[in-house]
């Protein structure tokens, strides 16, 4: 039996490698990038031959555009197919050089086998070995499973790793791609009895399948109608319509492609209306054949409707046309993200990524990178589940955000809005939220129940129960009144109203929490190697002392929440005793009720910036402090500092910035910036969930 490896840092690494063609490399490769970027922190990518310029390798350009990954091309290649035939022990020494820069830059580094797609290396299985074991890398084998039974697949992995091991390589993981849904699981129990760490794929045709770009270059056509957009949709099967129009439409299937000739001026008017209808699947695209173009009728007809589908002319014949397109095949590229997100969703289903790790012997890293932080979110939030709303339910960015939330297994979700719509808008984005709910803000019985229960917390602002029914049909109201009657345990909203809009309901109904009179915020600043608190740059214009102090100590139970040590620095344009004025003087007053009410906190100040974060300045102007050059939780005067500050930090830093996260309610409520990108979606979710956890600790 194979057992873990333990590895020297030298050769942190894993070698993607696959006895044969068409294996899916490269799904199995961006699962590894995400889970170590998430778990190790830099990750490098590396693949030691690759085909000549001008043609640049597909794979290395997917997995250097993936978050967390910082290389150029050039860093991330090795040689050339023509450097290996040439002199392979020259290219060896060359490509165990390259490795060893790699390895000396980053934590951890992804290697990625060659394609098969040179046909004079000849046996470039053995290539692939003999390069593993030179550079010391466990290797993660990956086989197809089309058209394979369970056993034959075990039989592949089981030839190719005593050949791995006869070549000095060392496998540590099999990996099963492309294998029929039913036979998963039987597939990853006959390969974990080799003593691997086992995985098997699914097949999934949409990461196979062709964009619209992909088949209009195929066949040389032109974008004849449609959005240029359009053209990045993927195309899952063909249909040639050389039937009457009712035959074609009981043919149609999501996401097809119909061939049409270019003559057949009742067919495009037909296929452009089962488009539009509900109650017919939307189409990818339409090709026209024979270089016809549709007459000026049709298309005066076409013109006049919101037509959503790409439409290709070509001068190829039918039969021509679609015996090409047949041949096409998709790849997974950076712009595709319907198939990222679900190739990465059918690796986390499908890989054991603890036992991945385990398999490295990764020992804990020093630094905190974005990643590592955000990864340690998301596993917070899972490993206690939480229920979230999120009232802006047909925003894109939320239904992106969602799908991966419900992938990740982040929380329980409720959307809001109208649910035929959302449904439909998620699934002509390729986006799987059919384990969220969905829930209109206008169901009478919520709105009847949420409308007398806000009636009697405003009746003291004589708001009565007509118009009490008004406002809490607002979907920031709705949504708050969920949380606050137990429906959800937090809200995020922002990506499409305003701040006020979100949070205003929070203070009137929600309110803060015992022994808190302010809300207030912090932005948890991920920098290259650590995680940074500050406070409060969101809320609160000019704080009082007593009002700063609080914020203090909010911040700092909120970076112990979220696992930041926290040391506290009340920053000033003085160091200690140095300076003097009003604003010295409150940052002074707030230390001092701070040490009063937490004794057990490190908390510094009046402190500069400079002397909070840097040990070299910190050994100057305090040099017997706790704090100064280890700040974690910077509280900062007001918010005209706190506020640009911050986004000088993430603008020249290239910090990531998560928040705001709102401090000092009785139960989670977050907003969104409106420019807010799915990832901040995601993290602010996350973020939600374990504040929700907290309340009920």
């Amino acid at each position: 039996m194979t057992g873990p490896v333990s590895l020297s840092p030298m050769s942190r690494s894993l070698y993607i490698a696959s006895p044969e063609a068409l294996s899916g490399k490269s799904a199995v490769a961006l699962g590894l990038v995400d889970l170590l970027s998430r778990r190790v922190g830099r990750v490098g990518v590396f693949r030691p031959i690759v085909n000549a310029d001008p043609q640049r390798d597909s794979v290395v350009e997917l997995l250097i555009a993936q978050p967390g990954i910082r290389q150029d091309y050039d860093e991330a290649v090795g040689v050339t197919y023509a450097q290996w035939h040439a002199d392979q022990d020259a290219a060896l020494s060359r490509i165990v050089d390259r490795f060893g820069e790699l390895s000396a830059e980053y934590d951890a580094v992804v290697v990625v086998g060659s394609d098969y797609t040179d046909v004079t290396t000849g046996n470039e299985w053995a290539s692939n070995a003999r390069i593993a074991a030179n550079l010391g890398s466990p290797v993660v084998l990956v086989v197809h499973g089309r058209d394979r039974t369970p056993a034959v697949i075990a039989a592949t992995v089981e030839l190719a790793r005593s050949e791995l091991v006869a070549w000095h390589a060392h496998p540590v993981a099999a990996i099963a791609n492309r294998v029929d849904p039913d036979a998963v699981e039987d597939v990853r129990e006959r390969l974990s009895r080799a003593g691997l760490v086992a995985g098997a794929l699914p097949n999934i045709p949409l990461l196979g399948a062709p964009t619209v770009a992909d088949l209009r270059d195929a066949c040389g056509a032109t974008l004849w109608r449609g959005d240029e957009d359009l053209l990045t949709r993927e195309s899952l099967g063909f249909l040639v319509a050389a039937m009457t129009p009712p035959n074609v439409l009981r043919r149609l299937r999501p996401s097809m492609t119909v061939i049409a000739p270019g003559d057949r001026s009742d067919m495009l008017p037909a296929l452009i209306l089962a488009h539009q209808s509900a109650t017919f699947p939307d189409l990818a695209s339409v090709v026209l054949t024979g270089g016809y173009e549709p007459p000026a009728s049709i298309a005066k007809l076409i013109d006049g409707i919101r037509a959503d589908v790409p439409i290709l002319l070509t001068d190829g014949g039918t039969f021509e046309t679609a015996t090409g397109l047949g041949q096409v095949r998709g790849r997974l590229t950076a712009d595709s993200s319907v198939k990222l997100e679900k190739a990465l969703q059918a690796f986390a289903e499908g890989v054991d990524a603890d036992a991945i790790v385990d398999a490295l012997d990764l020992a804990d890293p020093t630094v905190v990178t974005p990643m590592m932080f955000q990864y340690r979110l998301i596993e917070r939030a899972r490993a206690d589940r939480r229920h979230v709303v999120l009232p802006e339910g047909e925003e894109e960015r939320i239904l992106r955000a969602a799908a991966i939330l419900l992938r990740l297994d982040v929380a329980d979700l409720t959307l809001l809005g109208d649910e035929t719509l959302i449904r439909a808008k998620a699934d002509t984005l390729g986006l799987d939220i059919a384990k969220a709910r969905i829930v209109s803000p206008t169901t009478p019985e919520l709105v009847a129940t949420f409308a007398a229960e806000y009636a009697r917390l405003r009746a003291h602002k004589g708001i009565t129960l007509e118009l009490a029914t008004d406002i809490v049909s607002d979907v920031s109201y709705f949504g708050t009144m969920m949380v606050h009657l137990g429906m959800a345990d937090g809200m995020v909203s922002g990506a499409v109203h305003t701040t006020a809009h979100t949070i205003r309901p929070s203070f009137e109904i929600i309110k803060t929490a015992p022994g808190t009179t302010v809300v207030s915020s912090v932005f948890l600043m991920c920098l290259a190697d650590r995680v940074l608190v500050y406070g409060d740059c969101a809320v609160n214009p000019d704080p009082t002392a007593e009002q700063l102090a609080e914020i203090a100590i909010s911040s700092a139970q909120t970076a112990a929440q979220f696992g930041v040590d926290p040391r506290v620095a009340m920053l000033s344009y003085s160091t200690g005793s140095s300076g003097s004025g009003a604003d010295v003087e409150k940052v002074r007053t707030a230390t001092d009720i701070v040490h009063t009410k937490r004794p057990d906190l490190l908390v510094e100040g009046p402190i500069q910036y400079d002397a909070a974060v840097d040990p070299g300045v910190a050994v100057t102007k305090l040099p017997d402090s706790q704090v100064a050059g280890r700040a974690t939780v910077l509280i900062f005067p007001d918010l005209n500092t706190g506020n640009n500050t911050y986004k000088a930090v993430q603008r020249s830093a290239g910090a990531v910035a998560i928040g705001p996260v709102l401090q000092g309610l009785n139960k989670p409520v977050n907003d969104l910036s409106r420019g807010a990108l799915v990832a901040d979606i995601v993290n602010t979710v996350a973020i939600t969930a374990i504040q929700a956890q907290g309340e009920t600790a």
